[in-house]
């Protein structure tokens, strides 16, 4: 058993922990040992649950044989992507220079300073398909290592001067806060890309949900309604396909064809929690009963947080199918083993839920989601915690990894804390959201990760460009903007507005002119081209007639607080709730637009109207 994985904060190191290959974890040791023995570094990255990672440790980082090779001649690190967002991130920028096919597992060799200088993604034990096998891959790099060293050194230099030139021109110069008619064109561009046969974006090779860019469309509802009903087409054939779990109601990665069967059979908490908040917004609550269904079944843990992700992978008569279990009813699924749930508690990705559930809760009127969504809150802030006070990246049974947060992770988390403070009229949620925010600031005001990224990469000079473009979550730019523009809208200071536009303003160019890449950002952007619309009612009771008929209305805050949590979150510094109580003794409405509010009503019929 290698004690180094095993006491791992990743289940998917853990799961390596029995391989015959001597893995280390991500970190100095590794390349400290690479250095000393004068060998190449053998970087592996995966996670638990992805098909094809399985399939290369089965094959080869199992089999005695290979595992000698490896032992014999390279230092080896397994990686956990979602551990370790940023090293992924930047090895596969790195191994965009090798293989325009990137994915996962990525294998990639470095030198033991850490420059890359060759990379692929699976490889098979024997060659297969034109793909080298594994045992050739290593033989090739060793032969390589020993005999054009010169060569692997320039190799190594000019990846990282691509990384480098690659980061300064991510950087944004600035062009402004995009218009209304900006914004219109850049759905309309993101909506000539519709599948118009079988729904969703993109005709050809696999179908992604792209969550991101669904929500982007829906927030121009006004400015592009054509371009927006794209989205809602786009759920509505989701829903009805073979990438929608019947009988659980999750949501699978992706479709293999454009007409969305065929699976990758993989259910992420990242596309679920989002694909919520797509349900609510396009007003289909029966799939948003189905995915909320799903987080809180399958993927809330023991905790409170929510898992990672559910395999595609488990066992059937004894041996692994990939998708079996999800091919079943819901009577033969009782009899099977289901597929394991990656129980890695990942900081930002539960802040994408907690404000999916709670936004949703609202809506929809199901306090338990609001309450599973308190849940995972009050998880993550007590065991995704550092010793010195620092957020961390992930825990798994309530031990937190080493590795810190992200800049995703504290924006996602920020915007899900101030989502469930509006849900639940608690201001510590608010309170705590604002300080996550702030601790992303610079003494000049640069958004950053606390503590900087990967110092380990940076000692390197490997990094991936610091971008604000979506992969299959928000940016961690755009996650920061989203948390800032929530904020004000509780009235936390106009120069939480401020920030969100200097982030908007330093990437508007690049997000136009790519909205598929950057629909976090633009959805932002969105936002801050309309006044916003605020729905306050303060009543004792959330069952309230009042707050009913509030639910139906669509407004870009809908708060239903007591008289005293009303008082405290103005006490915190919220000001939107500043002077709202109840009148004559009565549950009480307040509509603002720009925090300008109309007269109280206490009359449901009249709120509607």
């Amino acid at each position: 058993m290698n004690e180094r994985l095993a006491a791992s904060a990743s289940p998917y190191l853990r799961a390596h922990a029995d391989n015959p290959v001597a893995w280390f974890p991500w970190g100095d040791e590794a390349f400290a040992e690479a250095r000393r023995r004068d060998v190449p570094v053998l970087v592996s990255i995966g996670y638990s649950t992805c098909h094809w990672c399985h399939v290369m440790a089965r094959e080869s980082f199992q089999d005695a044989g290979t595992a000698a090779i490896v032992n014999d001649g390279f230092v080896a690190i397994k990686v956990d992507r979602e551990e370790h967002p940023e090293v992924d991130a930047a090895y596969l920028a790195a191994a965009a220079a090798f293989t325009p096919h990137l994915g996962w597992p990525l294998t990639v060799f470095t030198t033991p300073d850490g420059g890359p200088f060759y990379a692929g993604t699976y490889f098979p034990p024997e060659p297969r398909a034109g793909v080298p096998a594994l045992r050739q891959v290593l033989a090739a790099v060793r032969e390589a290592w020993t005999q054009r060293r010169d060569q692997i050194d320039g190799t190594a230099d000019a990846i990282r001067a691509a990384l480098t030139q690659a980061r300064e021109s991510s950087s944004g110069a600035g062009s402004g806060l995009p218009s209304a008619a900006d914004l219109a064109q850049a759905a309309a561009s993101l909506a000539s890309h519709e599948d118009r046969e079988h729904g969703g974006l993109g005709t050809d090779g696999p179908k992604f949900p792209v969550a991101t860019a669904l929500r982007f469309l829906q927030s121009v509802r006004e400015l592009a309604p054509d371009a927006s009903a794209v989205a809602e087409r786009a759920l509505a054939a989701m829903a009805r396909s073979q990438l929608r779990d019947r009988v659980e109601g999750g949501f699978f990665r992706y479709a293999t064809r454009p007409d969305w069967t065929v699976p990758h059979f993989e259910r992420m908490l990242t596309d679920n929690a989002q694909l919520l908040d797509v349900a609510v917004a396009a007003d289909d609550a029966g799939t948003a009963r189905g995915v909320a269904g799903f987080l809180l079944d399958v993927l809330q843990q023991p905790s409170g947080g929510f898992g990672a992700a559910q395999d595609s992978e488990s066992w059937i008569d004894g041996a692994r199918s990939e998708g079996g279990y999800y091919a079943r009813d819901a009577a033969a699924r009782a009899a099977l083993e289901p597929p394991a749930v990656d129980g890695k508690i990942v900081t930002g990705w539960n802040g994408l839920a907690i404000g999916a559930l709670a936004r949703a809760g609202v809506r929809l009127g199901e306090p338990r989601w609001t309450e599973a969504a308190r849940w995972a809150a009050d998880a993550v802030l007590e065991a995704n915690v550092l010793p010195d006070g620092a957020l961390a990246r992930a825990s798994l049974d309530e031990i937190a990894s080493r590795a810190r947060a992200t800049l995703a992770d504290h924006g996602q988390l920020a915007s899900g804390l101030t989502a469930l403070a509006v849900a639940t009229g608690e201001a510590a949620y608010a309170v705590r959201a604002r300080s996550l925010v702030a601790a992303c600031l610079g003494p000049d005001g640069t958004p950053a990760a606390p503590g900087g990224g990967d110092a380990l990469l940076a000692a390197q000079g490997v990094g991936a460009p610091d971008a604000a473009s979506d992969a299959d979550e928000p940016s961690g730019l755009a996650s920061l903007a989203d948390a800032a523009l929530g904020l004000w809208l509780l009235g936390a200071g106009d120069d939480l507005r401020a920030l969100a536009e200097r982030i908007v303003a330093a990437h508007a160019a690049a997000a136009l002119a790519q909205p598929l890449a950057h629909g976090s950002l633009l959805r932002v952007a969105a936002s801050l081209a309309a006044p916003p619309r605020q729905l306050v009612v303060v009543a004792d009771d959330s069952a309230d007639p009042l707050a009913a008929a509030a639910r139906g209305i669509p407004a870009d805050v809908l708060a239903i607080v007591t008289p005293a949590q009303a008082l405290a979150l103005a006490g915190a510094g919220f000001a939107l709730f500043a002077d709202k109580t109840r009148r004559d003794g009565r549950a009480t409405a307040y509509d603002c637009r720009s925090f300008a509010c109309r007269l109280p009503v206490t009359d449901p019929g009249a709120l509607a109207r």
